[in-house]
C-alpha cells in the first residue's frame, strides 16, 4: 500500500545552487500555515544537507526526500510558531581578506571546504581538505577537534551550518570563512 504525503505547496529550485534553495524554502515557509507541508524541488545535491540543517536550527519538521532523476523533493512541515527558533548564525567569523594575507604571510592554515566533490573540484583555496557539509555527521572524526579551521563554501551559508554541527561535536576553534569562494580571488588548486 502506497501512502500519499499531502503537500500543501511546491517550491521549484531546480538548477539553483546555495544559498538559494535555503533562501527561497525559508521565504515559502513563511506564507505557510502552521502543519502545512511544503515540497522543495531541487537539483543541487548540497541541498539534502541545507535544508536538513536549516529545518533542524529553525524547529520545523523536516519529514524526508525523494530522490527522483537527478531531483530532490524535500518535504518539510511548518511548525507552530511556539515550537520554532530563531535561525542564529555561526558567531567566529574571518573574511576572505584576513585568509589571503595569512597564506601571503606564510601562514599554514586549515581550511576546510564542505561545498560538493564538483565546486571542489573546479577550484579551491590551495590546500583546502574536502568533507561535503551532506557528509560532515559521517566523518567528522577525520578531523582534529584540537585544530583550527576555517571552514568556506560558496556563500557562507554551508558553511556557517558545517561550523554549528562541528562545534556541537566539540570543536572550538572554528572560524566560518564569509562570503566564501564565489568572491575568491587568490590562488586556487583544480583537478579538472
Amino acid at each position: 500500500m502506497t501512502t500519499i504525503l499531502k503537500v500543501d505547496r511546491t517550491l521549484e529550485c531546480e538548477g539553483l545552487a546555495c544559498p538559494l534553495p535555503v533562501v527561497m524554502t525559508k521565504k515559502a515557509i513563511e506564507e505557510l500555515n502552521t502543519g502545512e507541508v511544503l515540497e522543495v524541488k531541487a537539483t543541487d545535491k548540497g541541498s539534502v544537507a541545507d535544508l536538513q540543517s536549516w529545518s533542524k536550527r529553525t524547529g520545523h519538521q523536516y519529514i524526508g526526500l525523494k530522490e527522483e532523476g537527478g531531483v530532490f523533493r524535500h518535504y518539510i512541515r511548518k511548525a507552530d510558531p511556539i515550537e520554532t527558533k530563531e535561525d542564529v548564525k555561526f558567531q567566529h567569523t574571518t573574511s576572505l581578506d584576513e585568509i589571503r594575507n595569512k597564506l601571503t604571510s606564510g601562514e599554514k592554515l586549515n581550511i576546510l571546504d564542505v561545498r560538493e566533490p564538483a565546486e571542489y573540484a573546479f577550484g579551491r583555496i590551495p590546500g583546502a581538505v574536502s568533507i561535503p557539509a551532506g557528509e560532515l555527521e559521517a566523518r567528522y572524526r577525520e578531523l582534529d577537534p584540537e585544530k583550527d579551521y576555517h571552514v568556506i563554501c560558496g556563500t557562507g551559508i554551508r558553511s556557517d551550518m558545517a561550523c554549528r554541527t562541528l562545534a556541537d561535536k566539540g570543536f572550538s576553534k572554528l572560524k566560518n570563512v564569509i562570503p566564501g569562494m564565489t568572491e575568491w580571488d587568490g590562488d586556487v588548486e583544480k583537478d579538472v
